[in-house]
């Protein structure tokens, strides 16, 4: 079968719907259409029922999405194995948002390369959305993310609890949010947290995606924002920063996501690896 449609399809289930798959692929919304088609033609059923809500999943098409997603991992790794650099057993392509490489992941790639200096890395950030349909389609081998989806075949685990913080670049600042506040998009739960603690927050003149790029302006410019606790203790430590002692603490999970059933010996050790670093963080 041609990956591509199973890719296609796999893009069509993570989005929702054709016009939001055929964004993500580069492609026009009659591709996307044409390829579900050839798709459904060469397997003799529907796969999809379209309706204005988007497109949801047949019997069929449910059954279809676990060789779909086993189809294009078999074909990724055998590209990563095939492609591996000359001298390199394998490799594995490990990705996760920003903030938790900072002081995490880059702790676990180096705690890993020593263990298994023959297994090459591909390190790669993202968000959830764009993450979630790599670990379906296959192109990563594990993620860490703080929202993650459930997805059939995929493996959601919790693997620490951050705990988020607000700290400020002057002492005996005031727990409410003022004009030189950075508001960090930290997902929807934090988001609930924060507008129950501070009801009479409006916004923020600076809002960001990222919590690295909010803490290197507020070191960098001054101001305050909510960051996690594990990034925040050396800079305290240096007088960089100052704890907000009024100011509540919110909590953030962070998951380990991977395939279930792809669980060779490389990959086995690096999850085993960043449980015990997140163990200790």
């Amino acid at each position: 079968m041609n990956t591509e449609l199973a890719r296609t399809f796999l893009t069509v289930v993570a989005s929702g719907n054709f016009g939001d798959a055929a964004a993500r692929l580069h492609v026009t919304q009659s591709t996307v259409s044409s390829r579900i088609q050839r798709l459904e033609e060469t397997l003799g059923a529907a796969l999809f029922v379209r309706n204005k809500a988007g497109a949801s999943l047949t019997a069929a098409g449910r059954q279809f999405q676990r060789y779909a997603a086993l189809l294009t991992r078999t074909v990724e790794q055998a590209r990563q194995d095939i492609g591996t650099v000359s001298g390199y057993q394998a490799t594995l392509t490990v990705a996760g948002r920003f903030g938790l490489w900072e002081e995490l992941l880059l702790r676990w790639l180096a705690t890993f390369r020593a263990l298994a200096p023959d297994i090459g890395v591909r390190a790669i950030t993202g968000f959830e959305d764009e993450l979630m349909a790599d670990l379906v389609e296959g192109r990563i081998d594990f993620a860490l993310l703080y929202t993650p989806q459930a997805r059939p075949g995929l493996t959601i685990e919790p693997l620490l609890e951050e705990a988020l913080v607000m700290v400020a670049s002057h002492r005996n600042a005031t727990a409410a949010p003022g004009r030189d506040y950075v508001y960090v998009d930290w997902g929807p739960e934090f988001h609930a947290h924060h507008s129950k603690a501070f009801p009479d927050y409006t916004g923020a003149a600076l809002t960001v995606n990222t919590g690295w790029l909010g803490l290197q302006h507020v070191l960098a410019n001054g101001g305050a924002g909510y960051f996690p606790l594990r990034l925040t203790r050396a800079l305290e430590l240096a007088g960089r920063v100052h704890r907000v002692a009024d100011a509540p603490a919110f909590r953030l999970p962070a998951y380990l996501c991977f395939a279930t059933k792809m669980q060779a010996e490389p990959l086995a050790l690096a999850l085993d690896t960043i449980r015990r670093v997140a163990a200790d963080a």
